[in-house]
């Protein structure tokens, strides 16, 4: 561990940035309507202002987290939030709909710069038996954001516009990049060479899996252009994505430095952490879109009282999530973690049932409340049990991976879920123009009567998708071990050679002879 007097300001700093960008995954949401009304588009496009931000933030993290060992953690942390900060700017300046998908990309590149290095200084400067609470914080501000952004988006929205939601980045931007100037050290660096190979590969691969899946709909599961069909996209993607694992593997085995270190999938718990924070991501992004269109478009909620019905979601999600963290340290994470992602599961399952054109809108606080519960065991022990084992030297290819897995589930959520609630509309709206998206049949406000209904069934089986992904994730965390014994955070640091060959120091612990400059 780096020999940091006061390590938690450095974090607190640090978790200001990283709340922003990840309130940024979710705040978009309860926008979709007036953001598809505002700059006349269908859902379709106005999902890839999601999506294309979720892409650019998944496709870098690999090599963002390795930039932040070779440069230093805060240098990246720094730039990435100068990119995000002026790209909010520029969503919130968007004309048109092309426009707004572009920078909401940059936005994203941004935001991969900056996640990794959070979870790589809470590895390096908190020794993995007293990482629990520091763990637990971050997990907390994860489970916060994909709470609060909703509620604030809707009362943004609703005040003062759809481009509020991105505006307010700029003075919270401000104020992170003060914070982290003046608490955040610079940390020892390591060198390291990077993939470029993996890079093209993933970002590829990824771009075709995503595109696949998200336009299937659009173009009726045929042909795209020409020769060029979805499906051929879909394999393709895949293809290219096992393609990269072959090239990880035999790069590692030559000795090279891999962009997604495969060594690190040794340790069980941190090869089942990153299958579970991969259904949560997938999990967290998908179910807020079918909720927030039927609150919107059946019910005829604004965004400000359909992002409300996530209070009790919010409040004991933050009441409850410190007093896990500072409990995971003593126990094995296993329980906490499933536990919570059954609730969460659970959540979800009660939530389609309630779907309907008639039901009382206060019963969807019970379900709320029950995910509040769920985030709060979810985050942080799952982030705990997937790090704990990590080398020092390892963190920021660690947690860049970990990130990774969670936002490349993110992207299939949204992925996925804008294919089924397209599929499910035109199977229950046989009223609706044939072909027509969701979009030009929700434009404007409530539906007619005579749809609630069918829009109401096709939102009510969309969800099944993501409860059915996080129960799966709840079986995986049962087989998590139990975390391995504390060893060698006292010793001295040690000269090492990587496989370029160059010498590095390795991040020492407490009371070592690491120097850290301020």
């Amino acid at each position: 561990m780096e020999n940091i007097a006061k390590p938690w300001p450095a974090l607190w700093s640090l978790v200001v940035g990283f709340f922003m960008i990840l309130i940024d995954t979710t705040i978009v949401s309860v926008a979709n309507p007036r953001i598809m009304e505002g700059l006349n588009t269908d859902i379709n496009a106005v999902i890839w202002v999601t999506s294309a931000y979720l892409l650019a933030y998944a496709v870098p993290l690999l090599i963002t987290g390795r930039l932040g060992d070779r440069f230093g953690p805060k240098n990246l942390y720094l730039i990435g939030l100068v990119v995000f900060t002026l790209a909010s700017l520029w969503c919130g300046l968007s004309g048109d709909v092309t426009m707004l998908i572009a920078a909401r990309a940059v936005q994203g590149f941004g935001a991969a710069m900056m996640t990794p290095q959070t979870m790589a200084v809470i590895t390096r400067i908190f020794p993995p038996d007293r990482r629990g609470a520091a763990m637990g914080l971050w997990g907390a501000t994860a489970g916060m954001a994909v709470l609060v952004g909703p509620i604030l988006g809707g009362v943004l929205v609703d005040s003062l516009g759809w481009e509020w939601i991105f505006f307010v980045n700029v003075p919270i931007g401000v104020v992170a990049f003060i914070l982290v100037t003046r608490f955040v050290p610079k940390l020892t660096t390591h060198s390291h060479t990077f993939d470029i190979v993996g890079v093209l590969l993933s970002a590829v691969g990824m771009f075709l899996l995503v595109f696949g899946i998200q336009e299937g709909q659009t173009y009726k599961w045929g042909t795209v252009n020409g020769f060029i069909s979805v499906w051929g996209l879909i394999i393709t993607g895949l293809a290219v994505l096992v393609a990269f694992v072959l090239w990880q593997w035999f790069l590692e085995r030559r000795g090279g430095e891999p962009l997604l270190p495969l060594g690190l999938f040794k340790d069980r718990n941190f090869s089942l952490g990153n299958t579970t924070i991969m259904a949560v991501g997938f999990t967290v992004t998908a179910f807020p879109l079918p909720t927030i269109f039927y609150y919107q478009t059946v019910r005829g909620l604004t965004p400000t009282q359909s992002a409300l019905l996530m209070i009790p979601m919010a409040v004991i999600s933050g009441a409850l999530a410190p007093f896990v963290g500072k409990l995971i340290d003593r126990a094995n994470p296993r329980w906490f973690a499933a536990f919570g992602l059954v609730c969460l599961s659970g959540a979800l399952f009660w939530t389609a049932s309630l779907l309907g054109p008639d039901t009382p809108i206060w019963m969807f606080l019970l379900p709320s409340a029950l995910q509040g519960v769920a985030n709060a065991f979810i985050w942080g022990p799952v982030s705990n049990a997937t790090t704990r084992n990590l080398d020092p030297r390892q963190a920021g290819a660690g947690s860049g991976v970990f990130n990774t897995t969670r936002q490349i589930g993110a992207v299939l959520g949204s992925a996925a879920i804008a294919a089924l609630i397209q599929s499910r509309l035109a199977a229950e709206l046989p009223a609706a123009p044939a072909g027509a998206p969701v979009g030009e049949v929700s434009m404007g406000g409530t539906l007619p009567e005579f749809l609630h209904a069918g829009f109401s069934t096709a939102m009510s089986q969309s969800i099944l998708l993501p409860a059915c992904a996080i129960l799966l994730a709840a079986v995986v965390a049962l087989f998590f071990g139990k975390p391995k014994a504390v060893s060698g955070w006292g010793a001295k640091p040690a000269a090492q050679t990587d496989a370029a060959g160059t010498r590095s120091e390795e991040s020492t612990p407490e009371g070592s002879s690491t120097q850290v400059q301020h």
